[in-house]
């Protein structure tokens, strides 16, 4: 066994996944309340003058109130070393949750007891279904009125496909919730409602079998209900069974209120009990074991100027196997060249603390000269393996990007090609044109309004979007066997190329796809790119 094993094995790495307005945020800043990471909860709505979220760090997030890109966040709670991802909730920023997923081992899922799961990141939690990611449950806001318990719980399992299994039990809800039940110590603990940026109160704890205590505090009707439901949940409800969390058929669930800070700590003991330390990752060599390999980590996000005091790149990389020193040389495979990894930083949104070390499933980042790209690897000299790449998902919205001031092409061409290669936009040009034509391309239209915020407020260029018609987008998987300039295509279609040269077709109608498949013969159409060059 290495002397590093017990720091690989009290890490904990996970992705915080909801929809807009659950109360991820919320939850995430009482998560570093308890590490004694902050002192004191912002607030993410409110007055100019408010404090704003911790893990909100762009001016586009202060002024709207949500979350647009996956913000990292470290804290020590109970002798583990805790990794957070906090993600998006917008669906327009879906593809950022999908890569911030890909460096998780578990994910916590927040709902809002009063909605159930909502339309808009139905697709993100089965991401995590699809990708066999153990989940874990939140139900916030039960301080407000909230749907029947029983049917939230059928709402997860109909919709996502995954059982549920409740770890406690509400009793109440809004002006009537009166706390907590939980099942294994069969005790109701009683709901306070602490200052909301502090830390939670002492909770009274009275034992369910104590009828008449528990008749006394929360009343004669709440108290029938709840032992009713208790002995319904405990005959019909899904046995606890930690192999099947683990293999993300089963959510264990929690029922609180994050802005009350009720709750808030007991689903943070819970799941730090339940999840796993960091897992093994596939490469093209096979498993890579945290703690058997030496160090390796891959690329999972790129951010530029993340703060106007650190105007560079930051390349945030998941640790997979080993220990990172910072001292170390280390091979960048895509790349082919030994390097240092320079700056190597622990991020707690905008703050910085530079590392001389870290290990397996902890997120460093790192300053990116602009070598590295979305799924790269890197590993200890000597080794050479590349681990699975990270799909680019197909945009679904495009428009002709223009500048205002001929004079600023430079700023221009820099910011947007920056932007792109964070993932957040892709860019392409006319097929056979130079760089003056701009065509970007994303998931959601709120990313539009994201590229012209951060370049009028990072680059200092003005732009004009012009959006396109064009819905569907194929890459040409055999490109070196087809020759692009000459195929038959459909009057709909639009020939490009990515910042790579690589060559795209742009349609309006999904049926022009197979159209122009039948009249191309050996031409092979795909719906998305995996980063491993």
């Amino acid at each position: 066994m290495n002397n590093y094993t017990e720091e690989i094995n009290r890490r904990r790495t996970f992705a915080i996944i909801s929809h807009p307005d659950a109360g991820k945020t919320t939850l995430t800043e009482k998560f570093l309340l308890y590490g004694g990471a902050i002192n004191l909860a912002g607030s993410v709505k409110g007055k100019a003058t408010a404090r704003h979220a911790v893990s909100d760090w762009m001016g586009i997030e202060k002024e709207r109130g949500i979350s647009v890109t996956s913000s990292v966040l470290q804290f020590e709670y109970g002798g583990y070393c805790i990794n957070i991802l906090d993600t998006p909730g917008h669906q327009d920023f879906s593809e950022d949750t999908y890569r911030t997923l890909m460096a998780a081992d578990s994910a916590v899922m927040v709902i809002d007891a009063s909605k159930g799961v909502e339309a808009q990141t139905r697709k993100l939690f089965k991401v995590c279904v699809m990708r066999r990611i153990p989940i874990f449950t939140f139900i916030n806001k039960m301080d407000r009125d909230a749907r029947d318990t029983f049917e939230l719980l059928d709402d997860i399992e109909n919709e996502l496909g995954i059982a549920t299994c409740p770890v406690n039990w509400p009793i109440g809800s809004g002006k009537g919730f009166q706390g907590v039940y939980d099942r294994e110590t069969k005790c109701v603990i009683c709901y306070s409602d602490t200052e909301k940026g502090t830390k939670e109160g002492v909770a009274t704890q009275i034992p369910a079998a104590d009828e008449e205590k528990l008749r006394e505090t929360i009343g004669p009707a709440a108290a029938d209900k709840l032992l009713e439901e208790v002995e319904l949940l405990d005959g019909a409800g899904a046995e606890f069974d930690l192999e099947l969390v683990h293999r993300g058929e089963l959510t264990p669930v929690c029922f609180g209120s994050a802005l009350t800070n009720f709750g808030v700590e007991i689903f943070l003991q819970h799941f730090l009990r339940m999840t796993t330390v960091p897992l093994p990752r596939k490469a093209d060599i096979g498993l890579i074991d945290p703690v058997e390999n030496r160090f390796s980590a891959f690329v999972f996000k790129i951010q530029a100027n993340m703060n106007k005091a650190h105007r560079d790149r930051v390349a945030f990389l998941r640790i997979c196997s080993g220990r990172f020193d910072a001292q170390m040389e280390v091979r960048h495979v895509q790349g082919g060249k030994i390097m240092r990894l320079s700056q190597p930083q622990q991020i707690l949104a905008d703050e910085r603390k530079i590392l001389t070390e870290a290990y397996a499933g902890d997120i460093i980042g790192v300053f990116d000269p602009g070598i590295f790209s979305i799924g790269d690897t890197v590993c200890t000299p000597g080794e050479n393996f590349r681990y699975e790449g990270i799909p680019t998902f197909a945009p679904e919205h495009f428009a002709r990007v223009r500048q205002m001031d001929t004079m600023k092409r430079k700023q221009f061409v820099k910011g947007i090609q920056q932007i792109a290669q964070e993932g957040a936009i892709q860019i392409f040009q006319e097929f056979n044109t130079g760089l003056e034509e701009i065509i970007v391309g994303v998931v959601g239209v709120l990313q539009f309004d994201v590229l012209k915020y951060r370049l009028e407020n990072e680059y200092n260029v003005e732009i004009k979007l012009e959006t396109l018609p064009y819905e569907h987008i194929r890459w040409i998987a055999n490109k070196d066997q087809v020759d692009v300039s000459r195929l038959s295509g459909t009057s709909d279609m639009k020939k490009v190329k990515d910042m790579k040269g690589n060559p795209l077709l742009l349609f309006v109608n999904p049926w022009s796809i197979g159209m122009t498949a039948e009249r191309n013969p050996g031409l092979v159409l795909t719906e998305f790119c995996v980063n491993q060059e």
